[in-house]
Order: C-alpha cells, then structure tokens, then sequence
C-alpha cells in the first residue's frame, strides 16, 4: 500500500499519563523503604588536585550511610572515557567537576552532609577564555562526529579577493547549556544474582548499557536499562553522564537500590553545554548576487579532560553553489566542563554565523535576501559532486515568502515604523542531514487481531512511540488501535538513540519492516533488523532536511526592548508521519532558535573559572511571554532515495536558522547588525 506524505495528527499515546502524573520517570522508581539517596560534591576551583575529604565529619550523622571520593571508591573498568571514570583520581580538571559523593537515607540528610563535606584542595592557575588567537589552539584530526577537520577546493584566498563585492565579519556565540525539563537522573538497582539495573533518564538505553558494563565488567546481557519516559534531552542524554555511573557505583558499595538527581546547578558542569564560537566568515560574489568564494573558519573550545570538537563549519560545504571554498575548525583547550551535543550540534551555531553573513552580502549587492539564496542553488552538491536525494530548499523560500508576507526587493533598514515601534523582517535558510542507524524491532501477532511491537527507542518528548505505532499500524494494514509499542528496555530489540534526528527514521525503518514480514509471512512473531538495508542505501546521495525562516520583530526605540511577534518556518523533511507532533517539534525548534538569540547566555568568570549563570533564574530561556505566533508548514515531499518509511527527520532542523533570521531582522529594523549573541538592548540602542 502506498504511504500519505503527512500521517494523521494524532495524539501522543502517553499523553494522559504525562499530565495525570502517571508516567514514572527515572528517579520515580525503586522498592519503598530501604532505598538511599546521593548527592554529588563538586568542586569549587577550577584547576588542581583533591588533597583530603574528611568523611567522618558528615559520617557522625546517624543518616549518613557512606561517603565516596577516589581514596575509597571501588576501581572501575576503562571505557575510553574519562568523565566516565568517576572518583578514580585526585584531579580536577574544570570548577563543577564531581569529587565526592555523599549517601544517605533521605534526600534532605544527603544534601546537608554534601554541602558540610569538608574537602581539601590544591588550586593551581587556570584558563577559561576562549580567544581566536589563544596560545593552545589546534587542529583536531576530526569534527563531531568523524567529519574531515578542513576542506578547500579551489582557490579560495584568490578568488575572494578577486571578486567585485565582499564580505568579511566575524561572528561569535557564547556558551549554551541544555536544560530539559526533568534533570539527569538515575535509580540503580543491584540484584543478589550481581546483575544490575538501572532505570536512567537517557535518549538511549544501550550505550548505558554497553558502558556500565564495561565499567563493572559485566557481560552486558546482565546490565539492563529501562526509560520509557524521558522529558527532554536536546543532546545531553544522548551518551552516559556521571549519574548514572554513580548512581550504581552507590549503590553497589551500599547494597541498597540508589536514587541520584543531578542538580540544576550541576547540570551546568557535568552533562555537556554548547561550545561558545568564533567564527570569521569571508564571501565573495559578482555584482550578479553569484557566489566566487565561501571562507568559514572556525575557533572553538574544549576541555582538557577529554576532545570534543563541534562540527560547525560542516554544512557550509554544500549549502551553496560556489567554486572556491574552504572550512576549517581549531580548538583551544581550556580548563572547562566538556562540550558536548546540544540541539543541532555543528549546524546551529554554524548556520548563525553563515546565513547572517549571506544577508550581509546581500546587502552589500542590494539584492533581496531570498532571491541570493536562491541565485545559489547548487545543482549537485558542492562538496562531493553526488546528487541530492531532493532538494526543496527554494521551495520553502518561496512558501515561506508567500505565508509570512515577505516584501520581496532589496531592503532598506528602519523604513517601518509603528509609534515608537522599529520593525524588521529577517529571513535564513536551514539544514540537517539525514543519518540512520541499524535497528531491530520486533512484530507479534495475538491471534486475535492485535498485535505488539518492541523495539529499544527512547522518546524523549518527542511523540517517537505514537509515531512509531502509526508506522507499524500502515505496514500491518491495521488500525493503530490494534498495534501496541513497547519501548525504551534494553531487554527489548536493539536500536540506537535518540539523536542526529535519526531516531524515528532509524526505528521506523525496522518497525515497519517486522511488521511489513510478519503480514506477509502469516507468521506470529518476526525479528528485523535494517543493517543490510542501510549498507545497500549507500552513499551515492546527498541527503538531508530543508527549511526557510522568517521573523518579524519589534525594537523599541527609546528602551531597545525586542519582540517577536511572528515566526514562520516552512521544511522539506520528507514524510511527516505525524502532523501534530512533527508541527510540535519544528515549533519547539524554532522556540530554541529564538531564546538562542534573544536570551541565554553562558557567563565565564574568569577568576573563578566557573559559569555565574548556573541556574534558572539568571540563565533566562524563552517563556511563553516571549514567543508570538508561530506559523508551521512543509512541503510535501516524496523521496525515492530515502529507504525505509521515506522520513528525514525533524528534530533539530527547527533551531538552525532562527537565531539567522532574528538578528537579520533586527538589522532591518534598526539598521544595526548584531554579529555577537545574544543580543541585547545595548546593542541596537547604539
């Protein structure tokens, strides 16, 4: 049977439970009675080595069960990870980082003891700022996750200057820190047989379980891992943290089922942040609007504990058509928490940066924004010479232009005004790459017309098991009334994370398949697995998610406050299985995209070396009050090159050109380019 281009709009299957306080998240588990809680102790200086924790000082407390730091935590097994590696040295590497960990038997008696744990250091000096000529920088032998380190073709420096009309700016972006709704916690549990479960709020069951394993050195048949809810991730639950480590560190030394939430605070430290960016971006161009030369260089920053280096130069190498280009990435290692994933890792940033230099260009060329980009369309891809799966970028510039009401023809900053009113239209384009990884679901009959399906997704949020039971009803032929899911176990069929926006086009590919074989065969149970499928899709195409931005925003003349009354975002994304929750989460994308802009900020302080920000009161993310109407579309798009449910992806591609649109928006209104974010009202009230 074919397939709708945009499945029905329905409701998340878990959404009664949600909002009736019925879905048990991570920390929600566990037998009453007998349970411990722990407390992480973290570090007040942000370079130098644990001398002494005096644990009988908090021991003293009848509540108090154990008290862990590197002098008598039980040695771990060696996972390649050294965040990992928890109370195994006296080293401190960053302000935040864990050194302790207290265990009582009640929250309030943990966080008493953790906060009179007297703990003894040496501090030595440390680096914290980030500069584009820092004495540390180098060349990483890749970016995340193992794209090549630079790229040139042509003659970049040559023709750039040659061309008749040239930009040259530099961007930067300041440290972003994910915040999902429910914190990184764990439940551990450890059975008398020695296995070992954990329920553990990740967008991922098991590369929790593959680590603990390795950790504990178990088989890892003997590790399980259950997350059936999760609320949130943007990235940072995409691999395992500390809590999960410790949590069954604790409760391993205890004998008792451990809870452990990591604070607030501490979420600032321990569980992944963007990398702040410099970013110098050079284009050359005919007086035509035609693209000569792309230059993106890019200075970032990791820590000293462990490499991460954001890829976020990548996808300028097949954005537009241009013969002479070059990307390259250095990084600077700083005594800071390790970056991390967070929301459209490499992109985001990147496209800021990018799309806001081309609407410098085209105002340099006095040209519309949206008919440069679209001058530049590549035929193929500029980077690898493949064709393009499909490619409907123009398409949503040009049905983004129509739903926002977009002026087309050169702009002319400030010339609308409402009252005291500046007001400004800005437009960028966005993209994501398609990725996949192999999976294995499970299909099961009843005998009396219902089935079950079972594969190891995580929905963070997102509406993965509602869509993924829409998938699995069309492959049975089946109204999804009939069709189960069960999901988020490791005893279940492997699959991979949630991430890359590659969870329920990775998934679906299985759970349709099972289920496409279990019809076909008249069997009562089948097993798929897409390895094979994937390996034969190749790499003969490019393949990705397009998208157009437009913002309007307010600038107040006489206070610079900004408004947003108005987004619209039109996407390429393939098949959308679900109108309601993809619309959900292109929304919640472009939301990102806008506190991004507007809003957060990640604050260094360089004498302390630590984030003065830490918290939800002074790290502001957009509420409610700062976000207008918000218009949502696709263009429906069939793609033979695809495999699977033909789907692309819709998770991160919302956040990549917002925080673009809203600064090329503010210079309409104001006249006053903005290449450092956030951006505040200093900066347009110059």
């Amino acid at each position: 049977m074919s397939a709708a281009l945009t499945g029905p709009p329905l409701a998340r299957d878990e959404s009664v439970e949600k909002v009736t306080g019925t879905a048990r998240y991570a920390y929600e588990h566990g037998e009453p009675g007998g349970t411990a809680y722990a407390w992480i102790v973290t570090s007040p200086v942000a370079r130098g080595r644990v001398l002494a924790v005096d644990a009988d000082h908090v021991l003293r407390d009848d509540d108090v069960i154990a008290v862990l730091w590197h002098e008598n935590a039980p040695r771990l097994g060696d996972v390649g990870d050294p965040v990992l590696a928890v109370l195994q040295s006296p080293e401190v590497a960053y302000h935040g980082q864990l050194v302790a960990l207290v265990v009582a038997k009640t929250p309030e008696a943990a966080r008493e003891a953790a906060a009179a744990l007297p703990v003894q250091y040496e501090e030595l000096d440390h680096d914290v700022v980030l500069t584009p000529d820092h004495a540390s920088l180098y060349k990483p032998e890749k970016v995340n996750p193992a794209f090549a380190t630079d790229s040139e073709q042509g003659e970049p420096d040559q023709a750039f200057d040659r061309s008749p009309v040239r930009v040259d700016h530099t961007y930067t972006t300041v440290a972003l820190h994910n915040n999902p709704l429910e914190p990184h916690a764990t439940t551990a549990i450890w059975a008398d047989d020695g296995s070992l479960t954990v329920h553990d709020s990740s967008q991922g069951g098991q590369p929790v379980r593959k680590t603990l394993a390795g950790l504990f050195e178990l088989d890892p048949g003997r590790v399980r891992v259950l997350n059936p809810h999760v609320g949130g991730g943007f990235g940072s639950k995409g691999t395992p943290r500390p809590n999960v480590v410790l949590a069954a560190l604790a409760a391993k030394v205890t004998g008792r089922p451990v809870k452990l939430a990591v604070t607030r605070q501490q979420m600032f430290s321990l569980v992944g942040y963007r990398t702040p960016t410099i970013q110098r971006i050079r284009l050359g161009a005919d007086r035509d609007g035609r693209l000569n030369a792309i230059i993106h260089e890019v200075v970032e920053q990791t820590a000293t504990v462990k490499e991460f280096a954001e890829q976020t130069a990548v996808s300028t190498r097949s954005m537009y058509a241009a013969p002479n280009r070059r990307t390259s990435h250095r990084l600077a290692r700083l005594d800071v928490p390790v970056p991390s994933w967070m929301r459209a890792p490499g992109e985001c940033p990147g496209f800021y940066a990018f799309e806001s230099a081309v609407d410098e260009l085209a105002a340099e060329l006095g040209l519309d924004p949206v008919e440069l980009r679209i001058i530049n369309e590549p035929e193929i891809d500029p980077e690898t010479g493949n064709p393009f799966s499909s490619r409907n970028l123009v398409a949503c510039l040009r049905e983004g232009a129509r739903r926002s009401g977009w002026r087309p023809g050169p702009r002319t900053p400030g010339e609308r005004r409402e009252g005291r009113w500046l007001i400004g239209s800005g437009v960028a384009a966005s993209f994501y790459p398609t990725y996949e990884m192999p999976a294995s679901a499970r299909a099961s009959a009843d005998g009396n017309g219902c089935y079950t399906v079972a594969i190891n997704a995580a929905d963070i949020g997102t509406g993965a098991r509602t869509a993924l039971r829409q998938l699995a009803a069309e492959a049975l032929d089946v109204p999804a009334e009939r069709v189960k899911m069960l999901i988020g176990d490791t005893d279940l069929p492997e699959a991979g994370i949630a991430g890359g926006s590659m969870g329920t086009r990775s998934w679906g590919w299985a759970v349709s398949k099972a289920c496409r074989q279990l019809r076909e065969q008249g069997a009562s149970s089948v097993t798929a697995n897409t390895a094979e499928d994937i390996k034969a899709l190749g790499k003969k195409h490019t393949r990705g998610a397009y998208g157009a931005q437009f913002v309007e925003v307010r600038v107040n003349r006489d206070t610079g406050e900004l408004r947003v009354p108005r987004m619209t975002g039109v996407f390429a994304a393939g098949r959308i299985v679900n109108a309601r929750t993809a619309r959900s989460q292109f929304l919640g994308g472009m939301t990102m995209g806008l506190s991004m802009a507007l809003h957060e900020e990640g604050v260094i302080e360089p004498a302390f070396g630590d984030y003065l920000n830490r918290d939800l009161a002074s790290y502001h993310v957009a509420s409610c009050a700062d976000v207008g109407a918000v218009d949502i579309g696709w263009i429906e798009e069939g793609d033979e090159h695809l495999g699977g449910a033909g789907t692309k992806g819709i998770g991160e591609i919302g956040i990549v050109g917002t925080a673009a649109a809203v600064a090329n928006a503010v210079h309409d209104a104001t006249g006053v380019r903005v290449r450092d974010l956030p951006i505040h009202l200093e900066d347009v009230l110059r």
